[in-house]
């Protein structure tokens, strides 16, 4: 399939996403097809750009059917840092829900930071967990899902 006709889609790592709701209104907005997975049945939008996807409740098992797919022309949803770097190796748009866009250059020092904190917890050195999830964070992720289904406009992908 020749890349012109190649459509964009997203691919959303569902379980603890706090930022579904905007990605249906994106996608809408834009024509694009939206693939919700997650581990147990989850709620969505009654569209046809609307697929929920159920996969095993095995270690990575979203991760996985994400990965497997994600590619050019895809706009990753996930702060799991790494999928996100599965995905960016295979060449897909990556977004955290806070729009932090994950690229080549940043996700090498996201999954070196991730490791450093994994160990300063084991250690007990390091309590709690990332901070509450804010309206301006919203925005963020609005805007910079906005600009990679753009992006990927631009770049000859789209319905």
């Amino acid at each position: 399939m020749s890349e012109s006709f190649q459509p964009i889609t997203i691919y959303v790592d569902a379980d603890a996403c706090p930022v579904k709701p905007e990605i249906y209104r994106v996608a809408e907005r834009h024509g694009v097809k939206v693939f919700v997975v997650s581990n147990a049945f989850m709620q969505v939008p009654q569209s046809p750009l609307i697929e929920r996807v159920v996969v095993s409740a095995g270690f990575d098992a979203a991760d996985d059917w994400i990965a497997e797919r994600a590619g050019r022309g895809a706009v990753v949803v996930t702060a799991d840092i790494p999928l996100a770097s599965r995905c960016v190796k295979a060449g897909a748009e990556v977004i955290g829900p806070t729009g932090k866009p994950f690229t080549e250059a940043s996700v090498g020092m996201a999954l070196a930071t991730r490791n450093l904190m994994e160990d300063l917890r084991a250690m007990g050195e390091v309590s709690g967990g990332p901070k509450p999830f804010s309206a301006k964070d919203r925005s963020v992720f609005l805007s910079a899902l906005d600009v990679a289904i753009n992006r990927l406009k631009r770049a000859g992908f789209g319905n």
